[in-house]
């Protein structure tokens, strides 16, 4: 109910009075009364003016806390996030879907409990703000609540990226850090695989954003959410229109700095992975073909490793190891898969969650009526049966698993769990966990299976096959023991290729994604650069301080012979140095939260140059890796963070102080600078 202005006393001379008195007047009288009335009216918009100008400020404060507080700011219609007591900004945020040129909110009754604020844009929208409890003591954190007051009304409020660094959100195909240089239309925050839409986001999306001004950003999970990144500009938060009375909810919080600020909020692989990428055409052209890599494997003196099938090489095998008992009793033992035909290389196989309408999986559960249970659905508007949901995947038709039903997942992980004893894998990969097939196909989906809850689900049921399992995408999943499978990258010099490979690794390891498998060395999509081998030792180079080192090409296929020494050695020290690096400041992370690879503003927190830093990478706080990522350079400029810290190149022992720049820092081809804390 809204509360009636009171009425006032006019003060009105009766009209008969006034009428009768000014025809008394002469003419002289009325012209000064005229202008007397004139001077009025300019004096009092003058005064009306000069109120505006002076009592009214361009920015209010509408939720003030103890260490912060929110403002409007009448420009540009937007709401500020202020850090006490230095008053600095540390967000701007653009309002959209309401009249930007609205007065500052009033103070109603929601303003009275002194935590809360509240204002209804009358027909359009209905915002409240809110002080929730805040993880750490240093830390302040404030609800935003935007809800729709009308079905066609598109909730949008975009963050500024002036003057802040911004980290976090979704991984793209060419990854940046920050993500300031990103930029990408407005589309469902959702999972995809990078292959098939080049344009959508990565296998990795996090409803979290970090700032470099110490503020975070935290959308709630139910919310169907829509990002958009303009490059250097802003990214937005938005919901679709068309859903009436769905809100748009996130909490902003605000810190000290930029790593007090993501403070508050399982063992690595010892060994190299090897892709098998020989013949395929039956399960005994498979097994030759991998015993004939393991044994060259073994003559380049690489003894050790995991030889990587892929799904259809797996699919093959598994049809020979699963075929019908009486049948497996007329094959010859011979063509039995014996994993010790490869030792000590060990094998992984790799399923997804689809299946082909033409195998027998599919056509089986339609005989037997469990097509709904075990298969996605679209239930009918008007009764009857359900059907399921179609997609392609790999070139061809398929069904994919349902996960919301218990006996659909009982199954496939028993049948991943029978596939991976019969080949005696060391490990699982599962293909195809990203995306949302209901939005691919323009199809509203249940609520169960909103937004990235399909990748979120069955990563929780995949986790509890143990940690040798690997999986193509994440989605609040960064706590589970898993293996990512990172995306495809391009065999070329850009951040679609090698230099997208650091921002890559900055962004997972920020969203929780510590142990991930990166692209294969050299890439593994077509590129401007085939067979480039500079490109080849420099990805190696990386890769060797990373949790796995995988390979698609080997190095004796590539490049020269001094290549395969090289990698020889950087297997070696990724086992000798690298595992127990990340083993050591893998239980700082399942205590503490805290990344393993880490930008360097974690040690330079309040250092603007730290924080578009985006070539070099720390593991824990003692080891700096800047690698080159230009073709044909052989120098290149070292951030060395920590001011007050010492570090010292483990090549040359030489010692310089933290906090500063080496300029025109010597890097041979075969060298990558590494300092040691």
């Amino acid at each position: 109910d809204r509360t009636m202005p009171l009425a006032r006393p006019t003060g009105q001379i009766p009209d008969a009075a006034w009428t009768s008195g000014f025809r008394e007047m002469t003419e002289p009288w009325k012209g000064a009364v005229g202008c007397l009335g004139v001077a009025v009216f300019f004096a009092m918009t003058i005064g009306i003016i000069s109120w505006q100008a002076l009592e009214q400020s361009p920015e209010e404060w509408v939720l003030r806390g103890r260490a912060g507080g929110m403002l409007w700011e009448r420009r540009r219609g937007a709401l500020l996030l202020r850090a006490l007591p230095a008053g600095r900004t540390v967000a701007v945020i653009a309002v959209g879907g309401v009249p930007a040129a609205e007065p500052p909110p009033p103070r109603d009754r929601c303003w009275q409990d002194g935590g809360q604020f509240c204002y209804a844009w009358e027909e359009d929208a209905e915002l409240r703000l809110s002080l929730e409890p805040p993880p750490a003591p240093a830390t302040e954190c404030y609800g935003v609540r935007w809800t729709p007051l009308r079905p066609d009304v598109m909730l949008k409020d975009c963050f500024s990226m002036a003057n802040v660094s911004w980290y976090g959100g979704a991984s793209i195909r060419a990854q940046r850090w920050p993500l300031n240089g990103a930029e990408s239309p407005a589309q469902p925050f959702v999972s995809a695989d990078l292959s098939n839409n080049p344009a959508g986001y990565g296998p990795v999306v996090e409803r979290y954003f970090l700032g470099s001004t110490g503020v975070t950003v935290t959308v709630a999970p139910d919310v169907p959410l829509l990002l958009s990144l303009e490059s250097n500009r802003h990214f937005c938060l938005g919901t679709p229109a068309g859903r009436a009375a769905v809100p748009l909810r996130y909490l902003l919080c605000v810190s000290p700095d930029v790593a007090a600020a993501h403070r508050h909020l399982f063992a690595p692989r010892r060994s190299p992975i090897w892709r098998y990428h020989g013949p395929a055409g039956s399960a005994a052209k498979i097994k030759r073909g991998l015993r004939a890599l393991a044994k060259r494997l073994k003559r380049h003196r690489l003894p050790e490793g995991i030889l990587a099938l892929g799904e259809h090489c797996t699919a093959v095998l598994a049809a020979t190891d699963h075929a019908p008992s009486a049948r497996r009793k007329r094959q010859s033992s011979a063509r039995a898969w014996d994993p010790a035909l490869i030792a000590p290389l060990r094998l992984s196989v790799t399923l997804s969650p689809y299946t082909s309408i033409a195998s027998p999986l599919f056509l089986r559960s339609l005989r037997d009526g469990r097509a709904e249970s075990d298969w996605l659905s679209l239930q009918p508007r008007f009764g009857g049966c359900s059907v399921p949901l179609l997609t392609t995947w790999k070139g061809q038709l398929c069904a994919r698993l349902n996960v919301t039903s218990d006996a659909a997942l009982s199954w496939y992980l028993a049948r991943a769990r029978g596939l991976r004893q019969a080949l005696g894998a060391a490990y699982v990969v599962f293909e195809g966990a990203e995306g949302n097939t209901f939005l691919e196909q323009a199809v509203p989906p249940p609520a169960e299976l909103a937004g990235d809850r399909y990748t979120a689900a069955l990563a929780a049921a995949l986790a509890t096959l143990g940690n040798a399992t690997v999986i193509s995408a994440g989605a609040r999943s960064g706590h589970l023991p898993l293996f990512v499978q990172m995306s495809p990258l391009r065999s070329d010099w850009s951040h679609a290729g090698l230099k997208g490979v650091i921002p890559s690794v900055l962004h997972y390891s920020l969203l929780g994604y510590n142990f991930f498998i990166p692209d294969v060395v050299g890439g593994s999509l077509a590129g401007d650069a085939p067979g480039d081998a500079e490109l080849y030792v420099r990805w190696l180079q990386i890769v060797t301080f990373l949790p796995v080192m995988a390979f698609s090409t080997p190095p004796w296929l590539c490049c020269e012979p001094w290549v395969l020494n090289l990698t020889r050695r950087c297997i070696q020290r990724h086992r000798d140095f690298v595992v127990p690096l990340i083993t050591k400041y893998s239980e700082e992370w399942l205590r503490l939260g805290y990344p393993i690879f880490r930008p360097v503003w974690w040690l330079s927190p309040t250092d603007p140059t730290a924080f578009t830093v985006e070539d070099e990478f720390l593991i824990g706080d003692e080891v700096l890796v800047a690698p080159i990522t230009e073709k044909g350079q052989r120098w290149r400029d070292i951030y060395l963070p920590g001011e007050g810290h010492l570090w010292m190149d483990t090549h040359t022992a030489r010692v310089f102080d933290g906090g500063t720049v080496l300029r025109n820092y010597s890097a041979s081809l075969e060298e990558v600078p590494v300092f040691v804390k």
